[in-house]
């Protein structure tokens, strides 16, 4: 696994650290992840599990909606430019009868829905009256709980004050507006133009309907970015005081995601310097009042992930860092992934194959994995080093029956990491220290037994 490399030195400057262990892991938003998905899963199995869902089971549900107005270069989603707006209506259609199909294999009409999250793309490419129909389709099948989190990812330069306003009347109480970096030549090197008047509106109309929690995006690692550019960004956006900040390395993965190809690579900043823009932006947030959530969010103390993670609640799942307590989600459109008890089940990715699936009657199931009690095992040692960076192995190897010398040659791949200060071992229990934070994926990858054949298709790790 190139995540580690020989030769601990206690002394070891950010560089040399880079250097070591600064291979291709996952980001582990799951256990096993996405690489370990096949076809072995499909339409049969996938309606197996849903209808031993118990009756009285609480979900959260996802909704992917692949539609942009602008197709950013740097963008990992699965999305597609448009501008005929009879396609998304029609694809809300087809989400509508998605949702049928799925009603019409669980065990009792009514799920309590408690959480909603509207991902894409751009959600906000919905019309209102489209808006108004998924809602409507949503509360048929599923029992909305008063008071559900509701949130959707949104691109400022789309968003209208009527769309924020119609969303809020829906219950929408959480939004997360991509930003990346406001300079100029960083924005025009990655195709996506806006300036922070922009962003101020949207944050403006949201919060004048209502929306209590705001999420911004940005990025670092991206073309042309320095850590000036990282800085003169967050002095602008945190005039706004959003809730949360997630502040993500760029992956560039062309050989996965092709329009990433457009991006010139030698403007890109080196592994050296993104380790640097990451560090800087976050001291300047640490001195703004925010603490750092996990691996990549920074909150207001008094904002609920900083909370759950205070208490100990921290999720992780295809959202990223979550407060949301359940563990069943149900994803509906092209892409979209379910977390059940069994297993994640993934829909078809292409949207004219999901199109066609769907309109045919057919559970859009493209592939998944089901969960052995392996997965489960280290799935949550994994879950926990990535929330809390610490876990009591001997505790977790209790919970599930398993022996502590089955992670023996984990644990024996930790000493350079110890050796190096990123890691702390007493006993059984093991800690990521905040030197060891920007490598935690790294050691995470120590308990993947999945991982070597999948390495190469990973982002790097800092």
């Amino acid at each position: 696994m190139n995540a580690i490399v020989s030769r601990p030195c206690a002394a070891a400057a950010p560089g040399e650290l880079i250097a070591r262990y600064d291979g291709r892991a996952p980001r582990y938003t799951s256990y096993p992840t996405a690489a370990q998905f096949t076809d072995a899963v499909g339409p049969d199995l996938h309606q197996k599990w849903l209808a031993a869902l118990p009756g009285d089971e609480a979900v959260s549900l996802y909704l992917h909606i692949p539609f942009c107005e602008r197709l950013c270069w740097y963008c990992g989603c699965n999305t597609r430019a448009v501008t005929r707006r009879e396609s998304i209506s029609a694809y809300v259609d087809l989400l509508e009868t998605e949702m049928a199909l799925v009603e019409s294999v669980l065990p009792g009409r009514f799920l309590r829905a408690r959480s909603i999250h509207l991902g894409g793309g751009t959600p906000n490419m919905l019309s209102r009256d489209d808006l108004t129909r998924l809602f409507g389709a949503l509360r048929h099948v599923f029992d909305v709980s008063p008071g559900a989190q509701i949130a959707a990812e949104l691109d400022p330069a789309v968003l209208t004050r009527d769309w924020v306003r119609a969303a809020a009347f829906h219950g929408l109480s959480r939004a997360s507006l991509g930003v990346q970096d406001l300079s100029p030549d960083v924005q025009a090197a990655v195709n996506r133009p806006e300036g922070f008047d922009v962003v101020a509106r949207a944050v403006e109309w949201l919060r004048e309907a209502g929306v209590g929690s705001i999420n911004l995006d940005l990025m670092y690692g991206l073309p042309n970015q320095t850590v000036d550019t990282v800085i003169d960004t967050l002095e602008q956006i945190l005039t706004l005081r959003p809730e949360r900040i997630a502040l993500f390395g760029y992956a560039h993965v062309p050989w996965m995601k092709a329009h990433q190809r457009l991006i010139d690579e030698t403007l890109l900043p080196g592994a050296d310097e993104r380790f640097v823009q990451a560090e800087a932006a976050a001291a300047y947030l640490f001195a703004a009042g925010y603490v750092r959530v996990g691996l990549d969010h920074y909150a207001l103390p008094s904002d609920s992930l900083a909370m759950a993670q205070d208490q100990g609640r921290l999720r992780r799942n295809f959202q990223g860092y979550t407060d949301d307590p359940l563990h069943t989600v149900l994803g509906f459109g092209a892409s979209a992934i379910s977390q059940l008890p069994q297993s994640y089940v993934q829909n078809l990715t292409l949207e004219r194959d999901w199109r066609a699936a769907v309109s045919s009657g057919r559970l859009p199931t493209a592939r998944g994995v089901a969960l052995t009690d392996d997965d489960r095992f280290r799935g949550e040692i994994i879950e926990r080093l990535m929330c809390r960076f610490e876990v009591d192995l001997a505790a977790v190897c209790a919970n599930h029956g398993r022996d502590l010398a089955e992670l023996s040659g984990a644990i024996d791949r930790l000493a350079p990491f110890e050796a190096d200060g990123l890691a702390r071992r007493d006993g059984a229990s093991l800690r990521i220290t905040d030197r060891g934070r920007p490598f935690a994926r790294s050691v995470c990858a120590l308990f993947d037994t999945h991982l070597d054949a999948a390495a190469q298709r990973h982002a790097r790790v800092v």
